[in-house]
């Protein structure tokens, strides 16, 4: 019954921009280049494996009324991700003002040309007047800078791998914008009590991303649960025993098989309350469990793996921020997972390491081998053992993503890790988890962690990156905080302060 969140179809409008000043023939040339430029575009990317959304070319933009015109639709558009803009000749900026003005959709200002090579030995005044970006990208700059609109710029020939990295960056961040604009999350009971950091404004979150946050009782899911189909339930037992290495108390006949069928229960109940509530993130809290016999745990663990966003004790904004990141993430290798810091390793000074995990909610999607499927008791909940998947995450580079509310902004915390292989076996850990080492040091990431007030509960994600964090946060106009490789503690805090000045600069001056 597994049902992955399938991937919008999204596209990125190409938009180039002339004037008719040069006449049919220049203009017809200007099409045919860039439609040739918006193709190789759309084949580019890490890899030349696309940049995760299909570039629609639109044709060439020579007035203010086609502009304008032109970006309302983009607007309309349900499956329009953001626009792609480059003034092939010069285009006159004034006649963008009005269409620029209107924009709701994320924009990246290509620099390019035509060619990445000049026919020195040949140019002449018609090749000038031909291949002018030079001059019409900093006319439209100086409009749209003017205008203060968000957007990224990036500058180089499409057929630098580079470029196309660093457009599908962008794309896959205006991927995660979009998601947000529709994303409708479902929280079952509210947030642990007394617990500050998983508090938050879901009016503003909705003004400002676009998501729709709201509470259902527990007693939906439960009844839900109660009443789960017995084919229904024996169709994920055979899942499990199909896909995992599954504890032998859980397999059937054994002692604690029943409570492998409850937990198919669970993912049952959860799975059909998502879909037929177009939701696709959900918390829950051990605090409120109603007639739930567990905590869930496995179902909430593959909803995860199937693109679902989740936080634990009621935290919607990580619940929020994985499904964003999943939705980012789509088609590129690596996993994303609700995550939490929990422990040290503080032996050896310069190669401290960080423990990650939680009561049971790890996806797997960032194991390194395949998950086994156990059962073991929860000291906290007051429940049955709750069945969970466990592993260790895989080694390799990642990012860790943590979401808070100051009262007056949300705050984006983002810190570079590598994730590594636990220093010794962990037999007695009943939970899945990650290691990893944070950029540049332990003391430097930990201390200007706690600097900005960010959360206990993150993202890890060894599928998307800084860059595309970088422009989701410029697309949401979100302050990020960034810890990497050339953090100093000293230097975040000075961060810290620039920004609060600008942010509440900013929102003065919005008024």
């Amino acid at each position: 019954m597994s049902t992955t969140i399938p991937p919008r179809p999204l596209t990125v409008w190409f938009l180039t921009g002339s004037q008719e000043l040069y006449g049919e023939e220049t203009l017809r040339q200007v099409a045919e280049q860039s439609r040739r430029v918006a193709g190789e575009l759309g084949s580019a990317g890490p890899d030349g494996a696309g940049l995760g959304v299909d570039v629609l070319w639109r044709p060439v933009l020579t007035d203010a009324a086609s502009v304008h015109r032109t970006i309302l639709e983009a607007n309309a558009d349900p499956n329009c991700a953001g626009v792609i803009t480059w003034m092939h000749t010069f285009s006159p900026a004034k006649m963008w003002i009005a269409g620029l003005d209107a924009l709701r959709k994320p924009m990246l200002h290509l620099h390019t040309q035509a060619d990445a090579s000049l026919p020195w030995a040949s140019i002449d005044m018609d090749f000038m007047n031909l291949n002018q970006a030079a001059h019409g990208d900093r006319e439209l700059g100086h409009v749209v800078g003017r205008l203060g609109l968000a957007r990224a710029v990036v500058a180089g020939h499409v057929s630098n791998p580079v470029v196309g990295e660093r457009v599908a960056a962008w794309a896959r961040a205006a991927r995660g914008a979009h998601e947000l604009r529709t994303m409708r999350v479902a929280r079952f009971g509210d947030n642990m009590r007394e617990v500050a950091v998983t508090e938050g404004d879901k009016v503003e979150a909705q003004i400002r991303f676009g998501v729709s946050v709201n509470t259902y009782g527990v007693t939906e899911l439960v009844d839900l649960v109660d009443s789960a189909p017995v084919d229904a339930v024996d169709g994920l037992v055979e899942e499990y025993l199909d896909t995992y290495a599954v504890a032998a108390e859980l397999r059937p006949g054994a002692e604690r098989h029943d409570s492998l069928r409850y937990g198919a229960a669970v993912e049952w109940g959860l799975r059909t309350f998502l879909v037929e509530g177009g939701f696709t993130a959900f918390t829950t809290n051990f605090e409120d469990l109603a007639g739930l016999r567990q905590l869930p745990g496995l179902a909430v663990q593959r909803l995860m793996a199937d693109g679902y966003g989740f936080g634990g004790e009621g935290d919607w904004k990580t619940s929020v921020l994985l499904r964003t990141v999943k939705a980012m993430a789509v088609g590129r290798p690596g996993g994303t997972s609700f995550m939490e810091d929990y422990t040290y390793d503080l032996t050896t000074p310069g190669q401290e390491r960080i423990l990650g995990a939680h009561m049971l909610e790890v996806c797997p999607s960032i194991a390194g081998a395949i998950p086994s499927l156990e059962i073991h008791p929860l000291a906290i909940g007051g429940r049955e053992d709750p069945v969970r998947l466990r592993f260790t995450a895989a080694p390799g580079p990642a990012v860790v993503v943590g979401m808070s509310d100051l009262g007056d902004r949300f705050r984006l915390t983002l810190n570079e890790v590598e994730v590594v292989e636990p220093t010794e076996p962990l037999p007695c850990l009943p939970v899945a988890c990650a290691t990893w080492r944070p950029e540049p040091d332990f003391a430097t990431s930990t201390e200007s962690w706690i600097l900005s007030g960010a959360p206990h509960h993150t993202v890890l994600s060894t599928a998307v990156g800084t860059p595309e964090m970088r422009h989701l946060a410029e697309m949401l106009r979100t302050e990020l905080v960034v810890i990497d490789h050339a953090a100093s503690v000293e230097g975040v805090r000075d961060r810290l302060r620039w920004s609060a000045a600008y942010h509440r600069l900013a929102s003065h001056l919005s008024v």
